[in-house]
């Protein structure tokens, strides 16, 4: 089954958890000091924060799937819209890893469809062995697509994107 992803870089976590647990009615189901996710199931969607960046807004949007059947399925649907198209297999980032399918839409905006596999301790491995830290996670070639200021944000160039979310 598929859920939802939507994925927002903030300025004060703590504010935005208070804020958006009360309107989901629901605490998170994940915390850490730089992001916080519901895993909601009305409506079903995967709704994260981060504070990572200055940048603040919207990070990307995607879809969760359960199997490696529905990932091949998002990513055929991917393959229809003929836009650029990235895979990760075994990303690491996000607290998870994951295998992924990354595209931007018509406006630059990223889009993600996921499964995860299992967590890991950090945001993301290869960043925290470097010192860096970035908002998303998009793969460089998806990220040089997207609007400039978002690219920046979420993958310099100096950085190795291949295994973020």
């Amino acid at each position: 089954m598929k859920r939802m992803h939507v994925h927002i870089r903030v300025a004060d976590l703590a504010h935005n958890i208070s804020f958006y647990s009360a309107l989901f009615n629901a605490e998170p189901a994940v915390v850490k000091n730089d992001y916080a996710k519901w895993m909601l199931e009305d409506p079903r969607i995967n709704f994260a924060i981060s504070s990572r960046t200055d940048e603040t807004g919207l990070d990307h949007l995607g879809f969760q799937v359960d199997s490696a059947e529905e990932l091949h399925e998002m990513n055929s649907r991917l393959a229809k819209a003929e836009l650029p198209i990235e895979t990760e297999e075994g990303a690491a980032c996000c607290y998870a890893k994951s295998n992924k399918h990354w595209t931007v839409d018509p406006q630059g905006i990223a889009w993600e469809s996921y499964q995860t596999l299992d967590t890991i301790p950090t945001f993301n491995e290869k960043e925290e062995q470097q010192g860096i830290a970035s908002a998303c996670c998009t793969p460089a070639p998806v990220a040089t697509a997207i609007k400039p200021k978002a690219a920046a944000a979420c993958c310099a160039p100096s950085s190795n994107k291949s295994s973020c979310c």
